[in-house]
């Protein structure tokens, strides 16, 4: 089955079956939204790897510049930057291989979303997920248990 043909919840199943994650668009100075996302998956067993351009640690692990500097690679890879950034991302991803991408959106606030680079990842036959957030699927809080249904109910999780 092409991943085109899979709903929302499908591709959402398979990115988080992955385990070894990297996670872009973490702070260095403050709390972020990515930093929130890091250590959520972090603490439910995941293997997640920051990246970020301009630090070696984040979190208390290694952090890495860019998806090609991880050794070993990843299997899939979370973006929580600005849409510029976002393409840079998804175009490397693409290149390395990596087939599960997912550009935070919660459709509320500014998103991470590049059209340009989701329409080359879908070109590419890769599991894009361009709508949601990944708290609203790991033991979500009350904030994103709502967050999910104000989406859904929006028609954005098809």
């Amino acid at each position: 089955m092409s991943v085109q043909t899979l709903t929302y919840n499908q591709r959402v199943d398979q990115f988080l079956e992955q385990k070894r994650i990297a996670i872009c668009g973490l702070s260095r100075t403050s709390d972020s939204g990515a930093g929130a996302i890091y250590l959520k998956l972090r603490e439910r067993g995941y293997d997640v790897i920051p990246i970020h351009p301009d630090t070696e640690v984040l979190h208390g692990d290694t952090c890495y510049p860019n998806l090609s500097a991880i050794p070993g690679g990843v299997d899939a890879v979370f973006i929580m930057n600005s849409p510029d950034i976002t393409e840079g991302i998804v175009y490397e991803a693409a290149k390395l291989g990596i087939q599960h991408v997912w550009m935070h959106n919660n459709t509320l606030m500014p998103s991470s979303v590049s059209k340009d680079a989701a329409a080359h990842a879908k070109s590419q036959g890769l599991n894009v997920i361009d709508v949601g957030c990944p708290m609203m699927f790991v033991e979500p809080d009350i904030f994103h248990k709502c967050m999910k249904w104000i989406v859904k109910a929006k028609g954005h999780m098809n």
